[in-house]
């Protein structure tokens, strides 16, 4: 069976993307912070490790670059044509660990969101999900 890689010059531009602090990560932040939804960013000890989360009240948001999460149907989501095949799989491994995280999660009783880089404008309503859960739960 042969082992797919990336061509190495394209890895070392690949790295040099940032992965937290992006600009919806802290539009996210924002939003939260105005719903008066208190969270922990990055949370190690949950699965898939969320962006945002409270253990508390039961929920979790990961902030989701549409490119990396290969968002279906977001012209962000494209396949590079070099070593296709590689990158194909790449995205199928990430959605995969992507859907066993949300599933894990909300068999332990969390509302999870998700929230893509191209959803700018969706965010505040994404994020009163949380808020009408918590509240039904209160």
């Amino acid at each position: 069976m042969r082992t797919l890689r990336p061509d190495p010059a394209i890895s070392k531009r690949m790295a040099g993307i940032k992965q937290k602090g992006t600009a919806i990560e802290t539009a996210v932040a924002t939003v939260l912070r105005e719903l008066h939804l208190h969270y922990r960013k990055n949370v190690k000890g949950l699965p898939g490790s969320p962006d945002f989360a409270n253990r508390s009240t039961r929920w979790a948001v990961f902030v989701n670059g549409c490119f990396w999460h290969h968002h279906t149907g977001c012209a962000k989501a494209s396949i590079p044509k070099s070593n296709a095949e590689f990158w194909v799989a790449k995205f199928q491994d990430n959605r995969r660990r992507d859907a066993n995280a949300i599933r894990r999660l909300r068999r332990r009783g969390y509302c999870v969101v998700v929230v893509w880089e191209c959803h700018e404008n969706r965010i505040h309503a994404k994020l009163s999900k949380i808020l009408k859960r918590s509240s039904v739960n209160r």
